[in-house]
């Protein structure tokens, strides 16, 4: 039987049948006729080199509702970024590429700088809000939806799944985010929602009790699918983390903005894999170690907002309980892995979860040690009335740097 289940604090749209995406996109082509869609593809220039980009360029070639693709473009100088645009020039859509290395990119940045209002640091967080700003000023779009460029099982139903609940006006919803199955290769993946995302949340409603923003992290099925869509009119007072932390900053954004009614995830296929990354060193510089550091701190951080007291000692208690919590899950996750004919390595998988539960306390000493940092980006509304004229001359800076490149080859 298919799952069905409805938790209760946000709504589950589920994949009861797969060979329905293709009526959905019918339906888009109508919806969008109205609600204009707009994707934002957040990219390293390195991600050009790899499988996964070219099989979903092939499948967006292939969306006839999509009304703009914007790819902001990180890690790249002028001749990568020429190379990058005719890469993309195959897409019918309307695109752009962001150059955000360009020197004019950088003008801009150092105007927010100057303001006081300019990410604290580079990576996919700073990426999407600057596309958000680019698609903000463009003031032309109704839904707006996020994926990244590394998902190497990509097909444009998918897209439609993701982006339906939101530009169906006869839904509620004004945020949705996918979920899947995070197998591939023969292996149960997903380590760091398994591993340390899912004990965490039960940890820290065991050390500081119930809070209702637990609960509702904890009803979302994959909580670090890069995977969303949103309404346009709430990006402008999105705030969000310019670090690893961004899926989770999105979803407490959510939880702050809208009612959980308006708040969906959705299925989107049953076979996904993207790139995967090492553990990294356990110090927080690097791989799915910076990552965790980051998860981490985007909690704490959120839970500190709405009251929570932090100290040393729960910071100790919560590593332990955590520890604790996430091998008694291990157990539920091999046997899953082993029902289903999945390879799931033990020894790796408490490993792991041993360099997780150092990050959990390594993240509460950053959280106590720099309590007055800024961990969101300023929300685009705060920038406009700071500065009036800085989206219109990002369209400006965007256009210039395009036709100064020439056209794509």
């Amino acid at each position: 039987m298919a799952d069905f289940h409805q938790g209760g604090s946000i709504a589950t749209l589920h994949m009861l049948d797969r060979g329905n995406a293709r009526h959905l996109a019918r339906e888009l082509e109508v919806f969008a006729a109205r609600r204009p869609v707009c994707l934002i593809l957040p990219s390293l220039y390195s991600e050009l080199e790899g499988e996964a980009l070219p099989r979903i360029l092939d499948e967006l070639s292939q969306v006839g509702w999509l009304k703009r693709i914007v790819i902001g473009l990180d890690q790249a100088d002028a001749g990568q970024y020429r190379a990058a645009r005719a890469f993309f020039a195959r897409l019918p859509q309307d695109h752009v590429v962001l150059w955000n290395d360009s020197p004019r990119m950088q003008a801009i940045a150092a105007r927010l700088e100057g303001l006081g209002l300019g990410p604290v640091e580079a990576g996919k967080g700073r990426n999407v809000w600057t596309a958000i700003g680019y698609t903000l000023a463009r003031a032309d779009c109704a839904v707006v939806a996020f994926h990244d460029c590394d998902i190497t099982t990509y097909d444009r139903d998918l897209l439609a799944r993701l982006v339906y609940p939101v530009a169906n006006p006869n839904f509620p919803y004004q945020l949705s985010k996918g979920f899947y199955p995070r197998i591939g290769g023969g292996r149960l993946n997903g380590r760091v929602a398994r591993l340390l995302v899912s004990p965490l949340l039960i940890a820290l409603k065991r050390v500081i009790g119930e809070r209702d923003y637990l609960e509702y992290l904890r009803a979302f099925r994959y909580p670090l699918s890069g995977e969303f869509a949103i309404a346009a009119h709430a990006l402008a007072d999105l705030r969000i983390p310019s670090d690893w932390g961004l899926e989770i900053g999105v979803l407490s954004e959510a939880w702050r903005n809208l009612a959980p009614r308006a708040v969906a995830q959705v299925e989107l296929t049953d076979a996904y894999d993207h790139k995967h990354q090492d553990l990294g060193p356990g110090d927080g510089s690097g791989g799915l170690s910076r990552m965790s550091v980051d998860i981490c701190k985007a909690l704490y951080r959120k839970l500190a907002a709405d009251g929570t007291v932090f100290s040393e000692e729960i910071f100790r208690t919560l590593r332990a309980t955590y520890y604790r919590t996430a091998l008694d899950l291990l157990d539920g996750y091999y046997s899953d892995a082993m029902m289903n004919g999945l390879t799931l390595d033990r020894h790796a998988e408490e490993r792991a979860i041993e360099m997780f539960a150092q990050t959990v306390v390594e993240a509460g000493r950053i959280f106590l040690e720099f309590p007055a940092a800024t961990p969101f980006i300023p929300t685009w509304n705060r920038v406009h009335a700071a500065d009036p004229h800085l989206m219109r001359d990002m369209l400006a800076a965007a256009a210039a740097d395009a036709t100064e490149a020439g056209p794509p080859a």
